[in-house]
């Protein structure tokens, strides 16, 4: 179903899903389609439910890629709902198909894509309603609300006056239910609302010819929120949701000091009556109070009875939605000053609620990246001053702790790109950026391509910032990890002696740098068959990692699996099987059974069991890790030919 914003597509698919629902369909599924993350959640969940073969729970990928799997062979009756498409490209592998014909794919989408079509599907377009639905529709909404009596003799004139656009009517009705306003009455406040705004939002400006009634009835629910106490309130909390994903956002985001401070800060300070004297003067202003959490969800509360948000205060990740038109409208009325303290304030909240390490709360790092994608959008330059926010950060770095490897290349080359524009090639931030660029594509086995942004990098940072820098320290450290991927073992030995004397001379024998490269170091030794020195420096290692960082962090799994690995070149290979039987089964709770590390410790073990006699199992395991890695690596990755 394709058309413009407002017309009602979603509200469309949604009838079409309570009628699946209604006449027995077996499963129905809705996705909220702008966000690839978001449509694996929604697969990921599906799966489990169904109990798709393959499926895991713990996987967000290998379980979506399930649930394709069981909707093209089941026989039961299926409607998967794909809301908001926006990019065929992305959402075509994840296109639901019925082998069987038992089930059906709809979509909504602001597209006219040939892309869209084909292959079975048919497109639908919708419009505005016609004036016979409008009229229906105000009919319908202000009978079931016991207000009929706000019907009146100027409802056709209203529909017209809202262009028809669903969107408009039903903020419109929201209002006059609450403000008990006749349609008349609305009319006359729309109109006069209107002539204010012919010079903030001209005709000509709105392609869409849709965004000066939704500005427009937006601003009049607004002008009623103000006569709630929390109406100021309201007002602020709305410019901070139009900031971020439409689809969803994290209740705790709503709770967080970052946005209760920011909500006190844009209170209205009230000013102390005058006294009566002949002296004039100054009068005090008393100071804002706090706001507190529960103030901030009562202003989420009124902004959702006035139709301006969907507030869900049982939903936990997806919170708070708004209509991306009606954020749209909010942004062409707000004055630049509060868009941008708006969006630092949104920036601020996502930064508090992003979990370090975020391994263990992928779902919910998934809904941060994508409030981060759709805040970047709308912030324009406001994140950049005066340095880049450490959101930004904090999400690329979440894609590479996801293994998301062709995504955060594309993330820290966009971000490199733009530090070096905003910021001038030797800015440490580009510097950083361009390190994490080549960590995303070591992480996607492109190792001489790391290499040679690595020495780059770390030829800019002895430069600039000297010697013994801790970035300087951190540069050369994932430099000697990417020759040790390249196979370059004694100049990667010869490196990271260098970088542990300095670690441990500068940052101190428990600092994590320390310990990093004291782990990177055992491996390489290893690699080189220096075996002893390797399972001495990794249980060192692996003893502080658990005291300092616990048995269940990921830099503690790498540690207990490298260190089985060199038990294993030991020829010690009953310590090596029961180490990595254990790490393998962490692994599989805490990463999924698809992440890399996963991938690894299963082929390790595999090995233990060859050279422990076991060669069944040990061809069985292996047979798997090598589809797995040539699915999700491709067939030149360092890992598969490994």
């Amino acid at each position: 179903m394709s058309g413009g914003g407002g017309v009602g597509k979603s509200q469309l698919a949604a009838a079409y899903a309570r009628e699946a629902v209604g006449e027995g369909a077996d499963v129905v599924v809705w996705v909220p389609a702008n966000d690839v993350q978001q449509v694996l959640i929604a697969y990921a969940q599906a799966a489990v439910l169904v109990q798709a073969p393959g499926r895991t729970g713990a996987d967000l990928e290998a379980d979506a890629r399930a649930f394709v799997s069981w909707l093209a062979t089941t026989d039961r009756r299926w409607l998967v709902v794909l809301d908001d498409v926006t990019d065929p490209d992305v959402i075509g592998p994840w296109w639901p198909d019925s082998q069987r014909g038992s089930g059906w794919a709809l979509a909504t989408t602001r597209l006219k894509d040939p892309r869209l079509s084909g292959g079975g599907r048919a497109r639908i377009d919708v419009d505005v309603y016609t004036p016979g639905e409008s009229l229906g529709y105000l009919t319908d909404r202000l009978t079931h609300g016991h207000k009929d009596h706000l019907l009146d003799h100027r409802a056709p004139a209203l529909a017209e006056a809202l262009g028809h656009l669903p969107l408009a009517l039903g903020h419109a009705a929201a209002y006059m239910l609450r403000e008990n306003a006749s349609c008349s009455t609305y009319l006359e406040q729309f109109t006069s609302r209107s002539r204010r705004l012919d010079e903030l939002l001209p005709r000509w400006a709105d392609t869409e010819r849709y965004g000066r009634q939704i500005t427009t009835t937006l601003l009049l629910a607004l002008d009623a929120t103000d006569q709630d106490p929390h109406g100021p309130l309201a007002r602020t909390a709305l410019r901070i949701a139009a900031c971020l994903a439409p689809d969803g956002q994290p209740a705790a985001l709503w709770t967080t000091a970052a946005l209760c401070t920011h909500l006190t800060q844009q209170q209205q300070p009230t000013i102390a009556p005058p006294r009566r004297t002949l002296t004039l003067r100054r009068r005090p202003r008393n100071p804002a109070q706090a706001v507190t959490s529960d103030q901030a969800l009562a202003a989420l509360r009124l902004l959702d009875r006035y139709g301006l948000i969907t507030y869900d205060s049982t939903e936990n990740l997806r919170a708070v939605r708004i209509h991306a038109l009606t954020a749209r409208a909010l942004h062409e009325t707000t004055p630049e000053n509060q868009r941008s303290a708006a969006a630092i304030t949104a920036a601020d909240a996502l930064s508090e609620i992003w979990p370090d390490p975020d391994h263990a709360q992928r779902e919910l790092a998934a809904v941060l990246r994508a409030n981060t994608d759709t805040l970047t959008t709308h912030a324009a330059g406001s994140l950049w001053k005066p340095a880049p926010h450490d959101v930004l950060y904090r999400a690329g770095t979440s894609l590479l702790n996801a293994h998301l490897h062709s995504t955060a290349s594309t993330y820290w080359s966009r971000l490199a790109a733009d530090c070096e524009r905003l910021l001038g090639d030797k800015h440490p931030d580009t510097l950083t950026a361009r390190a994490n660029l080549a960590a995303s594509y070591r992480q996607a086995g492109r190792t001489d391509k790391a290499i040679n942004l690595m020495e780059h990098v770390l030829a800019d940072r002895e430069r600039l910032l000297g010697d013994e820098h801790p970035d300087t320290l951190n540069a050369r450290n994932n430099l000697a990890t990417s020759y040790h991927q390249a196979g370059r073992t004694d100049e990667a030995i010869n490196l990271m002696e260098h970088v542990l004397a300095d670690c441990e001379r500068l940052l101190g024998d428990e600092h994590p740098n320390t310990l990093t490269t004291r782990a990177n170091l055992a491996t390489s030794y290893h690699q080189a068959g220096r075996t002893d020195k390797a399972i001495n420096l990794m249980e060192h290692v692996l003893a502080d990692r658990e005291r300092l960082l616990g048995n269940e962090h990921p830099n503690t799994l790498t540690t207990r699996a490298n260190l089985a690995t060199s038990y294993q070149q030991a020829g010690r290979t009953d310590d090596a099987i029961t180490l990595l039987e254990h790490v393998l089964a962490d692994c599989e709770r805490l990463l999924g059974n698809e992440h890399p590390d996963t991938l690894t410790t299963r082929a390790n073990l595999a090995i233990s069991y060859r050279q422990a006699g076991r060669t069944d199992d040990a061809i069985t395991l292996l047979e798997h890790v090598l589809a797995d890695c040539e699915r999700l690596l491709g067939n030149e990755h360092p890992d598969t030919l490994t």
